[in-house]
């Protein structure tokens, strides 16, 4: 199946510093933000949102690594995904969590994240960012920062590629282009 890029490495890059700088601003500063990485691209954009942050406030934000497949309400993921470890290296409790993720679709994966992070404490806010919004939720859940919005039908399919994963950074988009 033929692959758009509608995202490359650089588009990728310029997309994440602008979203660490909206994330400090929007917090009045990085002091008590802490970033969730959801398994499994979601952790490096964390990382990389972390490193930028630090790059221009000079200050470290924790990053932890949060697993949602115990909090899934759909078994099928349940039964083929393998269980990761969540590992959140300070309390979140009073903290600015900043759940990051790959591509927000239907919501039901922010759901799960979302109920998961309260199994670990408080946050005073959480917030969410997403490289990709593609539009069709099915529960009432937005983005806080988005990289870009890519408006897709329900049979296209939106691929993030991460260098710490897949070798590359890029977002393409596969599948039928028809409407829906």
């Amino acid at each position: 199946m033929p692959r758009k890029f509608l995202m490359t490495s650089e588009d990728v890059g310029r997309a994440l510093v602008r979203i660490a700088h909206e994330i400090v601003e929007r917090n009045k500063g990085a002091g008590s933000i802490v970033l969730v990485g959801m398994w499994t691209r979601g952790v490096p954009l964390a990382h990389r949102l972390a490193n930028t942050i630090q790059s221009f406030e000079g200050i470290h934000v924790p990053v932890g690594v949060l697993d949602i497949n115990s909090y899934r309400d759909d078994v099928s993921f349940l039964e083929s995904k393998p269980a990761k470890n969540t590992d959140v290296p300070v309390d979140v409790t009073n903290k600015q969590v900043v759940l990051v993720d790959d591509v927000l679709y239907t919501g039901r994966s922010i759901r799960a994240a979302m109920d998961a992070l309260i199994d670990l404490g408080r946050p005073s806010s959480m917030q969410l960012a997403v490289l990709i919004d593609r539009g069709h939720r099915e529960l009432p859940i937005r983005a806080d920062y988005v990289g870009k919005n890519i408006p897709t039908s329900r049979s296209e399919k939106v691929e993030v590629y991460v260098k710490e994963v897949d070798g590359e950074d890029g977002v393409a988009i596969t599948g039928s282009t028809s409407s829906e």
